[in-house]
């Protein structure tokens, strides 16, 4: 058990790792030359880490924007947390080994559906196969089962959930890349699916994002930096206003809490930066590094990346899906406890990164006007499954508490809607 705990402690949930060693077998298995495979590995693990920092600079940006939102807006509710629900589950139902049991076979299960059948995607994300192995262990649990038999359905289940999401997000990600060398290995595909098909639905033929004419005193915008930066600092230092300059100051120390709200605007547009050179270096030499696996091991393999993989095909549907998928979350946050259902408050990470994936199917299927369309619809979906969920995690005694991804969500929702009466039965 030790043994299973350290790689999965130390190798299946640090996706550097993960990505590197992957980079590895497949150079060796082409027969590249020494200094080949040592330099293609170590630039995609460098590739992936400059990916990782710029990500971490925007949510970085985003705590604070999240806390001066509720606090400026004077919101309170449900914060959707999948790290808290699966602290929880190690530390008070002691599910720590079921988890860890449960993530090992999920990838097990993955690469044998891709070896055998036309599905060839393989699930790369590690932290999103973490927080698929937790919702499997914990509704298992819920449902009734208890060590192999958790392990096993939680596996299968998991498992099918990581093939069957890269492959029906990939006609839209065909879509938008141009060809099948990439998937998309993200939680929260059917939201960006539904967010495609509304956005068709409505879209008509209205331009791209990327194709937007302006008029030539606002052409600077053209620059996808400077059009980030023109949303988001006003964006800041409203919202920072609203807040107070008491509150903020526990952010910004000495510094005038304005000031700080558009260093951090500035700091955002520094992520978004750092990011897309990540994945642009992370692409260049994961790709054809992964052509030796998809040779070999799984003939045709293709690997599903992380969501932000996509943002630089269509920069400005990120930042539109972002803003639109908010304003829906917003929407939704005050519409569904009409119906009884507990207050989601937005979650400004889950917006960015799921808002801005989404913002770019919303493009790719109807232009501007259907992923602004499609992004509000996507911020009401992703705020109305955390509320139907949380209830049912109430029974297993997760008090006011609920999950992101709505994937996981769905998985969720299979477990205590369809697995549960099912094994009741027996």
């Amino acid at each position: 058990m030790e043994v299973i705990n350290f790689i999965v402690d130390n190798i299946l949930t640090q996706a550097p790792i993960t990505i590197g060693l992957i980079a590895l077998l497949g150079l060796v298995l082409q027969r590249k030359s020494v200094g080949q495979t040592i330099s293609g590995t170590f630039k995609t693990i460098l590739g992936f880490m400059v990916l990782s920092a710029g990500s971490a600079v925007i949510v970085q940006a985003l705590t604070f924007f999240g806390a001066i939102f509720t606090k400026g807006y004077g919101m309170q509710g449900l914060v959707p947390s999948i790290e808290a629900i699966n602290g929880q589950a190690m530390n008070e139902l002691g599910l720590g080994s079921e988890i860890a049991l449960t993530l090992g076979a999920i990838f097990i299960v993955n690469i044998i559906i891709a070896r055998f059948t036309k599905w060839k995607y393989i699930f790369l994300t590690g932290q999103a196969l973490l927080w698929m192995s937790t919702i499997c262990a914990v509704f298992g649990y819920y449902c009734g089962l208890r060590g192999a038999a958790l392990i096993v359905v939680g596996g299968v289940v998991g498992g099918i959930f990581a093939v069957a999401m890269p492959a029906i997000a990939q006609p839209f990600v065909r879509k938008i890349t141009g060809n099948d060398d990439i998937a998309l290995g993200h939680f929260c595909t059917v939201g960006y699916v539904l967010t495609a098909l509304v956005s068709k639905l409505f879209g008509g033929k209205s331009k791209s994002t990327e194709e937007l004419n302006l008029p030539k005193g606002l052409e600077f915008l053209q620059d996808t930096y400077l059009s980030i930066g023109v949303v988001m600092i006003p964006l800041f230092i409203i919202t920072a206003f609203f807040a107070g300059p008491e509150f903020c100051a526990k952010y910004a120390g000495n510094t005038n809490y304005i000031v700080y709200a558009f260093l951090q605007a500035i700091q955002f547009v520094v992520g978004v930066y750092v990011l897309l050179a990540g994945v642009r270096l992370l692409l260049a030499e994961l790709v054809p590094a992964f052509r030796g696996i998809a040779m070999k091991i799984v003939p045709d393999a293709v690997p599903a990346l992380d969501c932000p993989v996509l943002f630089p095909y269509a920069p400005n549907a990120v930042i539109i899906g972002f803003v639109s998928t908010t304003i829906g979350s917003v929407i939704g946050m005050f519409l569904f406890p009409m119906f009884g259902l507990p207050m989601i408050l937005p979650g400004m990470m889950t917006n960015f990164f799921a808002g801005g994936c989404a913002g770019i199917f919303g493009n790719a299927a109807g232009g501007t006007r259907g992923a602004i369309i499609s992004g509000i619809i996507h911020g009401l979906f992703i705020t109305l499954l955390p509320a139907l969920l949380s209830p049912m995690l109430a029974d297993i005694g997760f008090i006011n508490a609920t999950c992101t991804d709505v994937d996981t969500i769905v998985c969720g929702l299979f477990y205590g809607w369809l697995l549960k009466p099912l094994l009741g039965l027996f």
